[in-house]
């Protein structure tokens, strides 16, 4: 059954980091002592924290609990804690200068209800700043979808347009920034993406198959048809694009 790997994710590292990279730029680089991480993985995002903020406490949280021992033994320095986010989220009552999530939070459901919680972990003068995929209805998403065997009970991603989160969480905060970016990532062939989405988004579809034999023939269908969807171009190479949205709740 596949589980939450970490070398698998950390596969396309740079690329999966450079958003982290960016919304952290956009946070204050003074008064910042404490930040929470949310979904922290293997630790990438919190590694970018500590290196905006050196003399934060981090505190990194992610229910997976191989991805938090990658982290703990690689940055041995932070606190780690195993829980998943909308737990954390309905029992922490801990506040932070920083609340953060870099790519996690599509994995939570309930957003009118989790993200007003998490803006609560905030202190005065703080900020919750996330960063989420919003492609879910791209190619390499809706060829997921037409592969998958009717009925296949895969678990869903949970994201809504911007001005979803904007109506949230706007009347409770003192500001909002949000924007949107496509990043256009240089693979080498189709067989990289699949093995992108194979950290990732293709994870529900692969748990929910129930033998191994189906999940090998899901895989060579659906390269297939990233094969077939993505052009090469004149150097070899494949350009594959990437949107995520980010928005940062400022108290």
């Amino acid at each position: 059954m596949p589980t939450w790997n970490a070398d698998q994710y950390l596969k396309f590292e740079e690329e999966r980091t450079q958003p982290c990279r960016d919304l952290a730029a956009r946070l204050p680089e003074g008064g910042v002592r404490s930040v929470a991480d949310l979904g922290c993985g293997p630790g990438n995002s919190s590694r970018t924290l500590a290196e905006r903020w050196p003399d934060a406490k981090i505190t990194g949280i992610d229910s997976s609990a191989s991805m938090i021992d990658v982290a703990s033994q690689e940055q041995p320095r932070h606190r780690w804690i195993v829980r998943d986010i909308a737990e954390w989220a309905s029992s922490e009552r801990e506040l932070f200068d920083i609340v953060f999530s870099n790519a996690a939070l599509q994995w939570v459901p309930d957003h009118a209800a989790v993200y007003p919680k998490l803006f609560a972990r905030v202190s005065p003068g703080g900020a919750f700043a996330v960063q989420i995929p919003s492609d879910f209805n791209s190619l390499p998403h809706r060829i997921m979808r037409e592969v998958a065997p009717p009925n296949l009970n895969a678990k869903e991603w949970h994201a809504h347009p911007a001005a979803f989160y904007y109506d949230l969480l706007a009347p409770v905060a003192a500001r909002v920034d949000m924007w949107e970016t496509d990043y256009y990532h240089v693979l080498p062939n189709a067989e990289a993406i699949v093995e992108w989405y194979k950290g990732t988004g293709l994870r529900p579809f692969l748990e929910a198959l129930a033998t191994e034999s189906d999940r090998e023939q899901f895989l060579a269908e659906y390269l297939k048809r990233i094969r077939e969807a993505y052009p090469v171009h004149t150097d070899g190479k494949i350009l594959f694009p990437f949107r995520r949205l980010f928005l940062i709740a400022y108290k």
